[in-house]
């Protein structure tokens, strides 16, 4: 038997995990459902904080050309 993909999906909110899960139970796919996330959400907390840090006009602009200075 040749080796088939593997596919891996990143829902995004719980409608979207709960599609994926009937549309492979439908079609009798197993499949496996990962504990693991693929972030920290401590990590994705500070990014998202340093977004809004931005847009808030708080923050350095750096030039290309001072960059290795």
């Amino acid at each position: 038997m040749e080796a088939q993909p593997l596919f891996i999906a990143h829902p995004t909110t719980l409608e979207e995990t709960n599609v994926l899960k009937a549309f492979v139970k439908a079609l009798k796919i197993k499949f496996e459902v990962s504990k693991e996330k693929a972030y920290d959400e401590k990590f994705v907390q500070e990014i998202l904080k340093a977004d809004k840090d931005i847009e808030a006009g708080k923050g350095v602009k750096i030039e290309m050309s001072d960059l290795w200075k």
